[in-house]
């Protein structure tokens, strides 16, 4: 399945090439550009945290290690907390004693839960207007009661028994049931402390750059047990690589299936712009969310469901699963097209009829 699909992103690349060299009359050139333009940010937002990720499981792991142990959870599953491409798979395979485990939440838990803590709630939460917050965390709370569908799924596609997947999860389930309650209670004090959580991680990754390019331009090693910035930026380079191709390949699925959604969209009571947002939404959050004023009511909560579990699928964590570990990208499909779709599922029973926002507080949220 890796090969066909390396061959197919392959594929995406030579058009995108082709199209750029012809003057990029089918849109298919943009594409490949766009994706090449992602190593900057995908570097700012992920070398620094790579160069951490040895120091802070060396510091963590003297509290999350005895922690974890101590309720039969392996401590590699504390890596889920930040997103995959944030830290979280570096986290997890240093802190883990299952190596299994480990790249199990790295790859699919932090994908999920960690990409929605640390990037798709705060993000969503400053992109949208103050009225569509509510409809928002609606959405966002369907996502994460629905996350332990697209956790089960791509445990046992990752090869984990059904008990252990559970097991494993836990201390994830807990912390998701916490942000339920927080969001539904006092939405307003939760997402102030997402986005100082957000800004946090942030600095911490920040310095994590400042420390890999001191080092590799003086030869000064402020800190010790960093890993060097130039491997950071192989991982970075790699996910850049597959870019090239993956985003041409979307464009065009996109393209295609764009009517199709557009009928099932009117079939189920959606408007265009809320059925588009969920192709959008599958390659990245922020044009998604970018979306956001023009969806009716349901197709909000709808996407801001859809966004918890199926966040970046094709582009980003795509490209991060085949540049570290190839084997787990069905797992990661998977986890996060099964998770996906509960929440799309749960999202239109919910908004079946007029739905109004989580309470009078998260409108002033």
């Amino acid at each position: 399945m890796n090969k066909v699909l390396m061959v197919i992103m392959a594929a995406g690349a030579v058009v995108g090439g082709i199209d750029r060299i012809m003057g990029n009359k089918r849109g298919y050139g943009a594409k490949f550009e766009e994706g090449f333009q992602f190593l900057g940010s995908t570097a700012l937002s992920m070398a620094g945290m790579i160069c951490l990720a040895p120091v802070l499981a060396d510091v963590l792991g003297k509290i999350i290690v005895p922690l974890y142990r101590m309720i039969g959870v392996d401590p590699g599953m504390f890596g889920s907390l930040l997103a995959i491409d944030m830290g979280g798979y570096q986290l997890a395979k240093e802190l883990a004693v299952d190596a299994q485990i480990g790249s199990y939440a790295g790859i699919v838990a932090a994908s999920i839960f960690g990409c929605t803590v640390v990037f798709t709630i705060p993000v969503g939460m400053g992109m949208i207007r103050e009225e569509d917050r509510g409809c928002f965390a609606k959405g966002v709370m369907i996502g994460l009661v629905t996350i332990p569908v697209g956790l089960a799924a791509g445990g046992a596609l990752a090869g984990l028994s059904v008990q252990a997947c559970i097991r494993q999860n836990l201390p994830v389930i807990v912390m998701a049931l916490f942000l339920l309650l927080g969001l539904w209670k006092i939405p307003t004090r939760m997402i102030r402390g997402f986005c100082v959580f957000a800004k946090g991680i942030r600095c911490v990754i920040t310095v994590g750059l400042v420390l890999g390019a001191v080092e590799y331009m003086c030869g000064i090693q402020l800190l010790k047990g960093m890993t060097p910035l130039t491997e950071a930026m192989e991982v970075v380079a790699a996910i850049g690589i597959v870019m090239l191709g993956s985003l041409p390949v979307v464009e065009f699925l996109q393209r295609i299936l764009r009517k199709p959604f557009c009928m099932l969209g009117k079939w189920a009571g959606m408007s265009p712009a809320g059925m588009t947002g969920l192709l959008v939404g599958a390659v990245s959050a922020i044009p998604a969310i970018s979306m956001y004023g023009d969806m009716d009511e349901r197709g909000k909560i709808v996407n801001a469901a859809f966004l918890v579990s199926a966040a970046s699928m094709l582009s980003a964590h795509m490209g991060f699963t085949l540049s570290t570990e190839p084997e787990l990208l069905g797992a990661l499909i998977g986890a996060k097209i099964c998770g996906g779709a509960a929440a799309v599922l749960v999202a239109f029973a919910v908004s079946g009829k007029r739905t109004g926002t989580v309470n009078a507080e998260a409108e002033s949220a």
